[in-house]
């Protein structure tokens, strides 16, 4: 062994020495690794796949601190490819080319195939994720991928149908102790039972976050146990983890919590996203569309208190904006629900789009200009204000459509006034609006896509 690898030699033992705990205890084999039972417990697929070297190209999509990382560590020790990491932060175009160049003189020179394990995949454009996919679809490379985002929204299609997409789950409670016990251990250290806990607690399924802040506890213990004090004290070492995906769920469960009038579980979910850095402008206006989308007549007042905690955004600013915010969200979970307008929109939508487009008719065209009168506009208008109520039966839609009922207000709430006031004026030939059953949204799942129940933009989430 010459000079240079014995100082290589020492210089790694140091630097593994002086590792962060999560990279100390990172498992080397399937048979160490913590959770994702159902991807690598004994007969699963993946750990199937791995064993027998027949891992084809594929996104590992978790979480952070799920094993993401780890499996592909595990990749490659287990196979006979060449095996090459790169994380898509720092590389680019340029060295995914290199990665190619080499595979090709590989399988050429030898037979061997390689495997490019590419960290954060999608913070790779679509141009660089371009530039992977001829060396995938003609199995020069195997393709890793790992990723925190839904791959489904970062990941191009054709990259994405030629790879197998494995899912990683957060872990357990059970697998979160299991993973602190192992960090006790090989740091010789103990740990009080209620310490043990709140780390758990507030890993959120994340290994890497319960080593991380066990390891600060550590630190703050000293020689004795760890304490849920030094637990407490070392929390803040502990991000939010945010991303895309995120971003969409959590809004939509904010959407739905507030919907189904629960003001706790749309304070918690306010109070998360907020935690985590959303931007409160897009709250703003997820609550402003949702108190006409869910809530509407039922109670108007809804859409004057959702527009000025929006305005209130602007004005004030964070973090005092959020009392503005919590107060939209309470009102609007406490209010009574009505989606009529919703659909009564979705109803005179499809109108337009399928029926006959009518010319307007002769009485509601412009009289004011000049010769107007000469050519018939105006002509059999009766103006409101000239009868009782301010009302009189007259056709304001074409033929093709008249007499089409879209807006049909429920029972609940201010609509309940609404709709007796429209079965007054209608001589009591309307039907009983608390009769008609309520017909659902064309999305009555609740998409989280960009467009709404009506095809309005921005229902729950901004594409």
């Amino acid at each position: 062994m010459t000079g240079e690898d014995l100082f290589s030699g020492a210089a790694a033992d140091r630097l593994a020495s002086r590792a962060p705990l999560a990279a100390r205890l990172r498992p080397r084999t399937l048979d160490d690794i913590v959770g994702q039972r159902h991807l690598v417990g004994p007969g699963a697929p993946l750990r199937a796949l791995i064993e027998s070297d027949r891992l084809t190209s594929a996104i590992l999509w978790g979480p952070p601190g799920t094993g993401k990382t780890t499996l592909a560590t595990v990749v490659a020790t287990a196979t006979a490819k060449r095996f090459v990491p790169l994380s898509a932060v720092s590389a680019g175009v340029k060295d995914v080319r290199e990665v190619v160049e080499g595979a090709r003189r590989l399988i050429g020179e030898q037979g061997r195939g390689t495997i490019l394990f590419l960290d954060e995949v999608h913070r790779f454009n679509r141009s660089q994720q371009d530039a992977l996919l001829p060396s995938v679809e003609e199995g020069l490379l195997v393709l890793i991928g790992a990723t925190t985002e839904n791959p489904f929204f970062e990941v191009n299609a054709p990259l994405l149908s030629r790879s197998t997409l494995w899912r990683l789950e957060p872990l357990t409670d059970d697998d979160l102790a299991e993973v602190v016990a192992r960090g006790l251990a090989a740091e010789g250290s103990t740990a009080e039972p209620d310490a043990v806990a709140a780390l758990v607690g507030l890993a959120d399924g994340d290994a890497r976050a319960v080593l991380t802040t066990l390891e600060v506890a550590l630190a703050l213990a000293g020689s004795r146990p760890v304490t849920l004090e030094d637990v407490e004290r070392a929390r803040h070492t502990r991000l939010q983890h945010y991303g895309e995906d995120d971003h969409y769920d959590q809004v939509s469960a904010l959407i739905k919590s507030i919907r189904g009038s629960d003001p706790d579980a749309g304070l918690y979910w306010l109070a998360r996203m907020l935690e985590s850095g959303e931007d409160a402008r897009f709250i703003a206006r997820r609550l402003v569309i949702l108190a006409s989308e869910d809530v509407g007549e039922a109670d108007p007042l809804a859409l004057v208190v959702a527009d000025a905690a929006a305005r209130a955004v602007e004005f004030v600013g964070l973090p005092e904006a959020q009392l503005n915010l919590a107060q939209a969200v309470v009102h609007l979970a406490c209010a009574p629900k009505s989606n009529r307008v919703t659909v009564a929109l979705g109803r005179a939508q499809r109108d337009v789009r399928e029926a006959p487009r009518g010319d307007v008719p002769t009485h509601l065209r412009d009289a004011h200009y000049r010769s107007a009168a000469t050519i018939g506009h105006g002509q059999g208008y009766e103006y409101p204000h000239d009868h009782p109520d301010a009302y009189v039966d007259q056709e304001y839609r074409p033929a093709a459509v008249a007499g089409t009922r879209y807006y049909e207000p429920s029972d609940r709430g201010h609509e309940a006034v609404v709709a007796e006031r429209l079965r007054r004026l209608r001589g009591g030939d309307a039907a009983d609006a608390a009769d008609v059953p309520q017909e659902p949204p064309a999305d009555a799942s609740g998409s989280t896509g960009p467009t709404g129940p009506t095809g309005v933009a921005g229902s729950e989430a901004e594409a």
